[in-house]
């Protein structure tokens, strides 16, 4: 009992906040239509997202993203991880390549060495360590190190015995990898990266923990689980899971290294017996999430110390393996389009989703009918956007004319890339206009539905 209550008391004095949590997004590739670099980062650029995690360090993403001041964790992926965490050369010209090649345009703030590799590529278990510390030392060269941090996500699941949270500890047969990789990151100043997915843990309790519980609402005092312990009262997995972690390492005797949760969400479809992927509550977790990250609420076990947060993902990727959940993680669409309108009313900030400065993209009066068919091809086409509408029977058929067809795709392309000017003139015979164009049943996106307010991704 001695020794926990030395660890509670570490644990509460150990661990500060070097800077404010911020709330970014991952971005799977998984997508039968996967939009160009250009495309994605226009939408991160209207949708004001300050922060994004890379699966991988695709050079044409990293180029896209040169010069927007968007924060980018980049990662090495599991097949590397070998060759890497083998040859101190090899990871000295991985960084040459996708880093130094990038950075400072490219803002890249962090590598994630692998992704729980623990549990998805334990062979490579015994390279994890050497890995991050090649990566370091190839920084260290090029004297980025102090701009950049190397750290490796891992699986919610290495933790044992996550409730109470006090009595959390790490499965002892990663130790021997778990210790040096925690003497790492606590002398590099990086983070405890860590994947938390409540919707999981929802699923596998079997009614045991309550839906209310996993979607972070806010609960009675006499709902919340009370860690008998430390006589903390936790309202949601969350926060239960991240003072696990911090529970955890100081088990190990580490007590000064800040958390990152590198994926969080929830589904917002699935199979039949997946009832609860859902589109509200997909809305209602991420959300709640936004706002309890940012607030600065922090933990039970550290309060105001918040835990900067990427959400699981931008888009639904479609070519997933797996149940229909897989495949229905995402913010957006392939085009664009958002999957559903977070609510973020009543915590500082709202969505965009007004009438105020709305502009739209449409076809120029008396424009040349071949030019405009040729622009509308190319929209449906190599522009990517979904003409599905303007199909027979459809929402936006009629009227059934070049121009009307044309406006609705010259429209809809406009807004996919953020409304910037030049997205608006299809060899000038496209017009910029504040007047709507919708009708009947054919709804034309407006201003574009931001995400968040720039607060929430700063």
């Amino acid at each position: 009992m001695a020794l926990l209550l030395l660890l509670l008391v570490l644990t509460v004095s150990a661990v500060s906040a070097d800077e404010d949590a911020f709330v970014g997004v991952n971005i799977g590739t998984d997508l039968s239509d996967m939009p160009h670099p250009t495309q994605v980062v226009a939408l991160l650029k209207a949708q004001q997202i300050r922060h994004v995690r890379l699966y991988n360090a695709d050079r044409g993403m990293l180029l896209a993203l040169a010069n927007t001041g968007i924060k980018v964790a980049i990662s090495i992926p599991n097949e590397q991880l070998l060759g890497i965490g083998q040859s101190n050369s090899t990871a000295a010209n991985w960084v040459s390549q996708n880093v130094v090649a990038h950075y400072p345009a490219t803002n890249i703030t962090t590598i994630c060495v692998g992704s729980e590799v623990l549990t998805a590529l334990p062979n490579a278990a015994r390279v994890l360590v050497s890995a991050l510390k090649f990566i370091q030392s190839a920084l260290v060269a090029s004297n980025l190190d102090k701009q950049i941090k190397v750290s490796t996500p891992l699986a919610s699941s290495i933790i044992l015995d996550s409730f109470p949270p006090s009595q959390a500890f790490f499965n002892h047969s990663w130790n021997p990898v778990l210790i040096p990789m925690l003497n790492f990151l606590q002398s590099t100043g990086s983070y405890f990266m860590i994947n938390v997915y409540p919707y999981f843990d929802y699923m596998q309790s079997n009614g045991v923990i309550p839906l209310d519980y996993t979607l972070l609402k806010p609960l009675p005092s006499n709902k919340e689980a009370v860690d008998a312990n430390t006589l903390l009262h936790y309202s949601n997995v969350f926060d239960a899971m991240v003072d696990a972690a911090y529970f955890a390492m100081a088990y190990l005797n580490f007590t000064n290294i800040p958390v990152m949760v590198t994926e969080t969400g929830w589904p917002s479809k699935g199979d039949s017996n997946e009832p609860d992927a859902t589109l509200d509550n997909a809305n209602t977790y991420n959300s709640n999430l936004i706002k309890h990250v940012l607030n600065n609420t922090g933990t039970p076990r550290h309060p105001g110390i918040s835990v900067s947060t990427y959400i699981y993902e931008l888009y639904n990727e479609d070519t997933k393996p797996g149940p229909v959940s897989e495949k229905n993680w995402g913010l957006f669409d392939a085009n664009g389009v958002p999957v559903y309108i977070l609510h973020l009313t009543g915590s500082g900030s709202v969505l965009a989703n007004d009438t105020a400065n709305q502009t739209f993209c449409t076809a120029k009066d008396g424009a040349d009918a071949k030019m405009l068919q040729a622009a509308l091809d190319w929209a449906c086409g190599p522009g990517k956007v979904d003409c599905s509408p303007l199909l027979q029977g459809q929402a936006c058929y009629e009227p059934d004319n070049i121009f009307a067809h044309a406006t609705y795709a010259f429209n809809t392309y406009y807004h996919q890339m953020g409304r910037t000017p030049g997205s608006c003139d299809f060899n000038g015979v496209a017009t910029i206009t504040t007047t709507n164009p919708s009708h009947g049943s054919c709804i034309y996106l407006g201003r574009y539905i931001n995400f968040l307010q720039v607060s929430y991704f700063l």
